[in-house]
Order: C-alpha cells, then sequence, then structure tokens
C-alpha cells in the first residue's frame, strides 16, 4: 500500500486548502466535471434504452473516466520525476477539498445578516443552498447556512480525505465526480428520477461509512468547544433519519445537537412545498451567531479527522 498520501499529500492539500480555498481564477477540476456533464447528459439520454439504464451508463462512464484520468496523469508525471507525481497528487487532492470555501460563504452570509442587509443574504445564501430562499427571514436564512455548513463537511472534507487516504487522489477524484454527479442530477423530480437513479445511489453508498465517522469527529469538536458532545451524539443517533438522505441527516443532527438549534423541516423547490420533519426539534431557531458556531465546529472536526487519518497511516508505516 502506497501510503504517501496519507502521510504527505493529506496534510499539504488540507492546509493548502485552508491557506488559498478555492480561487476563480485558478483552473478547477471540479468545475470540469460539472462542465462534463452538462455537455454529455444530453448525448447519454439519447441512447435508445430505458432512461435508469442510461443514467447508470452515464455516470459508470463519468466516474472510471475520473479515476482512469486522474491515474494516468499521476503515472505520467511520475516517468518524468517523482517529485512532480508528489506536487500533481497533492494538488488533485486539494482540489478534492472544500473547508475554506464552504466557512467564506457561510460568513458572507452572516455578515450580510449582521449588516441587516437581508436581501443580499438571501442572494448569498442561494449560492450554497437547492432550495428556494426569496421568503427567507433572518432565522430561515440562518437555519440554511447551518445546515449546508453540517451537510458538506462530510462533502467537502470527510469523504475527500478519506478516500484519499484509501487509494490517493485517483479515489478521491472519483469520489467527487459522484458527488457531482448527485448534486446536479440526483434528483426525485420528474427530470431526474429515473435518470439520475444510479447517481444518487452512487453518492449514498460512498458517503455512508464518512457520514457515520461523522459523528464522534463533530461531538468530539462541540465538546472542545461548546460542552455539547453528550448531546451532539444524542440528537445524531435518534434524529439522523429525520432527513431524505440516508447520511446527510447524521451530521445535520449532530449539529443540531451541538448547537441546539432545530434544523431541516419543511422547504420550497422550485416552488413546490416538500414536507421533510424538523431535527432538533426540541431546540430553537438558527440565529447568526449560530453561522460561525457551526464553521468553528466544521474547522476543528476537519483537523481532527486529518489528524485522525495521519495518525494511522503513521503508526502503519511504522509496523509494517
Amino acid at each position: 500500500m502506497d501510503l504517501l498520501p496519507s502521510l504527505y499529500a493529506l496534510p499539504t492539500a488540507f492546509f493548502l486548502d485552508i491557506l488559498l480555498g478555492d480561487p476563480q481564477y485558478l483552473p478547477h477540476p471540479i468545475r470540469w466535471m460539472g462542465k462534463t456533464i452538462e455537455t454529455l447528459e444530453p448525448l447519454f439520454r439519447k441512447i435508445p434504452l430505458q432512461s435508469a439504464f442510461n443514467g447508470l451508463l452515464f455516470a459508470m462512464s463519468l466516474v472510471i473516466s475520473a479515476w482512469s484520468l486522474t491515474a494516468l496523469s499521476l503515472a505520467v508525471a511520475n516517468g518524468l520525476h517523482p517529485l512532480l507525481k508528489i506536487g500533481l497528487e497533492i494538488t488533485f487532492i486539494y482540489y478534492c477539498i472544500s473547508a475554506r470555501s464552504l466557512k467564506d460563504a457561510a460568513m458572507e452570509v452572516s455578515r450580510s445578516l449582521v449588516q441587516k442587509n437581508v436581501a443580499s443574504a438571501r442572494k448569498r445564501v442561494a449560492l450554497i443552498v437547492g432550495r428556494d430562499v426569496d421568503k427567507y427571514e433572518e432565522d430561515g436564512i440562518a437555519r440554511a447556512a447551518v445546515e449546508t455548513v453540517a451537510e458538506n463537511l462530510m462533502d467537502g472534507v470527510i469523504s475527500p480525505l478519506f478516500f484519499a487516504a484509501i487509494g490517493g487522489a485517483p479515489l478521491a477524484m472519483a469520489y467527487k465526480m459522484v458527488n457531482t454527479l448527485d448534486s446536479m442530477v440526483g434528483y426525485k423530480n420528474e427530470k431526474y428520477i429515473n435518470f439520475g437513479k444510479a447517481s444518487a445511489r452512487f453518492d449514498d453508498v460512498l458517503n455512508y461509512i464518512p457520514a457515520r465517522l461523522s459523528i464522534p469527529l463533530i461531538a468530539i469538536a462541540s465538546q472542545i468547544l461548546a460542552g455539547k458532545g453528550l448531546l451532539s451524539v444524542k440528537t445524531a443517533v435518534l434524529e439522523g433519519s429525520n432527513h431524505s438522505s440516508p447520511n446527510a441527516g447524521l451530521p445535520e443532527a449532530a449539529f443540531a445537537g451541538a448547537l441546539t438549534v432545530k434544523l431541516n423541516g419543511p422547504n420550497y423547490y422550485n416552488g413546490k412545498r416538500v414536507d421533510k420533519p424538523y431535527i432538533g426539534v426540541r431546540f430553537g431557531e438558527a440565529r447568526i451567531a449560530h453561522i460561525k458556531k457551526a464553521c468553528d465546529i466544521m474547522m476543528l472536526s476537519s483537523l481532527l479527522w486529518l489528524g485522525i487519518l495521519w495518525g494511522i497511516t503513521a503508526a502503519v508505516k511504522f509496523y509494517t
């Protein structure tokens, strides 16, 4: 097993993300994934087969391509010089992590609310959630920001680092392709209920373990920051299933307990009301201050996860 990704590439990539975030002026493979999905979707829909099978071919082709192109790039780089391969591996993993950009986006929402500019806060939160927010007031906006921090801790940090530790940059990039597919075609509406089914299922399967590993991380972070570790775990266990996703509800419930706020609940999507149960129903409404607290928990959880992965890998290397 090549332990390089965990010993060197993972921490370097993580701290590059903390330092640089996601500069729009840099080329970004994840954005390329999105454009590729947009370009190829119509072509796969034209295949004269059932829509669900077309969607399966679509998802499998893109995920395999993401893994293969990354592995090929690393092999070519290694053939030129081993240090070039190390640098490229770090760069690929860095692109898979989004802790800094997630925090920045949430805090921009917070700053707009602090300035009493609700219209600006709505515009900013609309960039990071997939629901209708045009009628949201301060508490709804704060709730949406906290929810996206909680859910994207898994998608943007826990899962990418998990797969990078197991299979290096190729597996991390394959995961990000699955995650991007789910965010673009994994909907249960008329257009994607069949075509996007495979993408949604792949995402559910890959996030199953990371979602459950996120609970103790969030609990430890919340215990350190606010003394709410036990309540975080209890809420995750009792109310984590109050969500349409088999995975996203777990970190969201852990955050609800850590912050003692009510999350999830009914929302509007493309003008249609979707009734979902609340998570943390006995808690109060989310407020502006909870956005920063959620970001603090997210960042500390990320650091804890990085430390755990590095420690496990170092121990394995030492004893083998």
